[in-house]
């Protein structure tokens, strides 16, 4: 029985410079970074992969007789070293080797194996590699036949004497077969040239049957040239799978592609929407505070107005009182004349002792203020001494006992730091507080002030109240009179009492005097009420005439706007009049076009339209060129004429273009008119002035001949299309 194994350079052997496989990165390159915890389990892994080999590799293929291959294991016989297989491929070009030299023992004729056919393979690129020739296999000469052993469990292979002549090894010519006519792409299989290497020891079997290596090299040819062709089919699905990978690869690149323009084609609408719709926020709030600055204005006119007429009409009705009082008291001019001057100069000693009074107040106020000031800065003073003091004697207490007290010095200057810190504190807490107080007293100052010149100028208009306030000071001037005198009673009563009761008398008399003339004084108040009474009376007739004028001059300001108002809603009635008979002309002109069907061209009569009225529609190209048409209207038109529409009053027109398929235009129609026949007028122009637009894309022009875009114009910084 004759064993071989198969060396592992046999797939390099079996597999042409054709199919070698692709380079590949290393391993360390692919695989991340391992720590030690994860590396044990994968050497573990590695070690029981090895012995797997290890085991499969010592596996042994051969047979006895005919019949399938089968494995044994090599140690269940005995073994010697057999010669190794080595396999030389030759190029189809080269002619058959020369006959080899049969052996001394004359083995039957080797015949040609012709391999089986190669089934077609299709056609692939192959790598550029670089064809180097193959250096011939240097065989060492055959050892010479030794005699026939006696076989037994105890026999020994002899050594072999020394050779006469040196024998060529055995060549086992293998025929190449004819290359298949539908695969011209794989080169045809080369002759091999089978060399058996003997080694030093001797086979157990020395001279083994040449049918038997004859029929083991054709094996090994059919296995060569089946594991050559399975290797190209594999390598053929392994291409036309990587091609279908790069090709479905290319597919969802593309797609990604068209997804992420249509994402960044529907984020840029959005964000000109948004845009739109913030010019818009910003033009109504523009609008929105010129309405209530214009509101406010008309506001402060109507209330500066209002100051105007009730002023004059106070004045007219202080006047109408004089008048009227003049007019009353011509009869009694003397007395009147008396009491006015009597009146006059009571009121100008009182509001002179007033005057006197409060300028006294005031200084004595200022007075007491300052002085409060200096004891309040003097207290401050004397507090900051006093604890400047008191410190500097802690200081000296805690230098006396630094020496034995260090840790007690240490907590006690923390605690004077915090005391001097919260003495700061209360100090500046203390200042603000009497900053606020003496804020507040002038405030309050001032206020009394403010409140005393308000009372004063209250007792000179009104009589009554001026009296009251005078009554009021004479009372308590008397009691503060009455006050020191009973004071100054008390003190020299025995030394002056007959001067008090002198006192006393005169103190009579005067309460007496003091009395009849606060009757008189009642009795002009009173006259005075009276008077005041008639003022406020024939004051308030005149108002009721102001405001009666002033309804009737509203009533006719009104009556002039509701006039204004109806012709203007006749003037846009009339606008509108005219426009709808401008859209009936066009009607009428595009059915009379519809009807003449043998004269027009195919885009007026029988076109075929879409109507495109929004921003949306299932139809991509449809929504794409609607866009481009309104850019070029926008970018295109002057900046100039679009602020001087801005500027005019109108209403946003809402109009609607038709554009044929090569971009011109066949028609604009307002839905909505603007209000303003310039304005109309500008927008004809300026969608006439843009033409041609761009035609049609092919898919459009495939289907449609008229587009009919509808669009609601707005004029801001630039011409925005809705």
């Amino acid at each position: 029985m004759a064993r071989m194994r198969i060396a592992s350079v046999s797939k390099a052997v079996e597999l042409g410079p054709a199919d070698l496989p692709e380079p590949r990165e290393p391993w360390p390159e692919e695989l991340p970074a391992l720590n030690p915890r994860e590396r044990k389990p994968l050497a573990i892994a590695l070690l029981v992969s090895c012995l797997i080999h290890a085991l499969l590799l010592s596996l042994a293929i051969g047979g006895h007789g005919p019949g399938l291959p089968g494995f044994a294991f090599p140690w269940e016989e005995r073994r010697i070293q057999v010669p190794d297989l080595r396999v030389v491929i030759v190029p189809a070009r080269v002619p058959p080797a020369p006959a080899v030299t049969p052996p001394a023992t004359e083995p039957p004729p080797l015949r040609s194996v012709k391999p089986p056919p190669v089934p077609p393979v299709e056609p692939r690129p192959v790598p550029q590699v670089e064809q180097r020739p193959v250096p011939p296999v240097e065989t060492p000469p055959p050892p010479v036949e030794p005699p026939p052993v006696a076989r037994g469990p105890t026999a020994t292979a002899p050594t072999p004497p020394a050779p006469a002549t040196e024998p060529k090894p055995a060549v086992v010519d293998v025929a190449p077969a004819e290359p298949p006519a539908q695969a011209p792409a794989v080169p045809p299989a080369p002759a091999a040239v089978i060399a058996i290497a003997p080694s030093a020891s001797v086979p157990e079997r020395a001279t083994p049957a040449l049918a038997d290596a004859g029929l083991e090299a054709q094996r090994q040819a059919d296995r060569l040239e089946a594991a050559r062709v399975e290797a190209a089919r594999i390598e053929a699905e392994r291409e036309q799978a990587a091609r279908a990978e790069i090709a479905r690869l290319e597919a969802e690149r593309l797609e990604a592609e068209r997804l992420e323009a249509e994402r960044l084609e529907a984020q840029r609408l959005e964000a000109q929407r948004l845009e739109a719709q913030r010019l818009e926020a910003q033009r109504l709030e523009a609008q929105r505070l010129e309405a209530q600055r214009l509101e406010a204005e008309r506001l402060e006119a109507q209330r500066l107005e209002a100051e105007r007429l009730e002023a004059q009409r106070l004045e007219i009705a202080r006047q109408e009182a004089a008048r009227v009082e003049a007019a009353r008291a011509q009869a009694d001019r003397a007395r009147a004349a008396r009491l006015e001057a009597e009146r006059l100069e009571a009121e100008r000693q009182a509001a002179a002792r007033l005057e006197a009074e409060r300028q006294e107040a005031a200084r004595q106020a200022a007075a007491a203020q300052l002085e409060a000031e200096q004891r309040e800065a003097a207290r401050e003073e004397a507090a900051r001494a006093e604890a400047a003091r008191l410190d500097a004697e802690r200081q000296e207490a805690a230098g006396r006992a630094a020496a034995a007290q260090l840790q007690a010095q240490r907590l006690e200057l923390e605690r004077r730091e915090a005391e001097r810190a919260e003495s700061a504190r209360l100090e500046a807490a203390r200042l603000e507080a009497a900053r606020q107080e003496a804020a507040r007293l002038e405030a309050a100052r001032l206020e009394a002030a403010r409140q005393e010149a308000a009372r004063l100028e209250a007792a000179r208009l009104e009589a009554a109240r001026q009296e009251a306030a005078r009554l009021e000071a004479a009372r308590l001037e008397a009691a503060r009179q009455e006050a020191a005198r009973l004071e100054a009673d008390r003190q020299e009563a025995a030394r002056l009492e007959a001067a008090r009761l002198e006192a006393a008398r005169l103190e009579a008399a005067r309460l007496e005097a003091a009395r009849l003339e606060a009757a008189r004084l009642e009795a002009a108040r009173l006259e005075a009420a009276r008077l005041e009474a008639a003022r406020l009376e024939a004051a308030r007739l005149e108002a009721q005439r102001q405001e009666a004028e002033r309804l009737a001059a509203a009533r006719q300001e009104a009556a002039r706007l509701a006039a204004e108002k109806q012709a203007e809603e006749e003037r846009r009635e009339a606008a509108r009049r005219a426009y709808g008979r401008q859209l009936d002309e066009e009607a009428a002109r595009r059915e009379a076009a519809a009807r003449a069907t043998s004269t027009l061209p195919l885009s007026l009569s029988t076109a075929r339209r879409v109507r495109l009225w929004g921003r949306t529609d299932p139809n991509a190209e449809l929504i794409q060129y609607a866009e481009a048409w309104a850019r070029k209207i926008h970018f295109n038109t002057p900046i100039d004429l679009v602020r001087q529409i801005a500027t005019r009053p109108h209403t946003t027109p809402m109009v609607t273009v038709a554009v044929r398929s090569d971009g011109s235009i066949e028609s604009v129609t307002f839905h909505l008119s603007s209000g303003v026949a310039e304005i109309d007028e500008e927008v004809r122009r300026i969608v006439h002035s843009h033409a041609n637009y761009p035609a049609f894309p092919p898919a459009l022009a495939r289907d449609y001949d008229v587009i009919e875009i509808r669009r609601t114009w707005y004029f801001q910084d630039a011409v925005r299309l809705y």
